[in-house]
């Protein structure tokens, strides 16, 4: 299995910090921030990994990266994405020829967790394997729409609802076979209204195919792509640093 790391898009929610740089590469507490992620995955024993990026700071990856093997990364590949706010699936299209056929988990850059993946990765053999977890804003994020009849399925994920159908958010993790690549291409820039390529089209095609598992996230995990979730996962790995 490979790791691909989405660290696309402008970051116009922390302005004026990402006019410095690439929101991935801000601190999060002694860190930047796409260290995170990349050690979600070489914890889960993935280490060939491509990183995809845009935006005006892409060339600070390859000084503060290198060639990942400080991290742990046995292979570490960079792309471009043309389209900065094309959409997370338009960001993942990239990584098809990357993914050479095999299964890919896939992690957005700006998310911080201490979950244990190594287990659902090492079992995962087709399909789609997302990771939810209990959120107090889940309008902000995708939100599952569990089915009435079997609580273990989700009928729908809605994208950011004003009316969230449950408090669960899916977070930016997630396993995915090589069929993904075909959903994307599939995928209706209109979906969610915003002229993007949705990642949460693209889970409810794997939904209508019956392909779709879930799986709650244990431990911490936050997004940090606002000042606030940025300062709360500052905060968190902080005060475990201290432990």
């Amino acid at each position: 299995m490979k790791g691909v790391i989405l660290a696309g898009g402008l970051g116009t929610r922390l302005y004026p910090l990402t006019h410095v740089t690439n929101k991935h590469l801000l601190p999060v507490y002694n860190k930047p921030m796409i260290f995170y992620p990349i050690q979600t995955l070489v914890d889960a024993g993935i280490t060939d990994i491509m990183i995809i990026t845009s935006g005006p700071h892409v060339g600070h990856f390859l000084g503060t990266l290198k060639n990942g093997k400080e991290l742990g990364v046995n292979h570490l590949e960079y792309a471009y994405q043309e389209k900065p706010d094309g959409g997370i699936a338009d960001a993942l299209a990239i990584a098809e020829d990357f993914a050479d056929g095999q299964s890919i988990a896939v992690i957005l850059g700006d998310n911080t967790t201490d979950a244990d993946i190594k287990k659902p990765a090492a079992n995962f053999k087709e399909g789609a394997v997302i990771f939810l977890k209990k959120v107090p804003d889940p309008q902000r994020f995708g939100v599952p729409a569990f089915d009435p009849k079997d609580k273990t399925k989700i009928a729908r994920i809605d994208e950011k609802p004003e009316k969230p159908a449950s408090d669960f958010a899916v977070t930016g993790l997630y396993i995915y076979d090589n069929k993904v690549f075909d959903y994307i291409r599939q995928c209706d820039p209109n979906f969610a209204g915003r002229n993007q390529l949705e990642i949460t089209q693209v889970n409810n095609f794997y939904i209508q195919d019956k392909a779709l598992r879930w799986e709650e996230l244990k431990g911490f995990w936050s997004d940090a792509g606002t000042f606030n979730s940025l300062f709360t996962s500052s905060q968190f790995w902080a005060k475990k640093a201290e432990k």
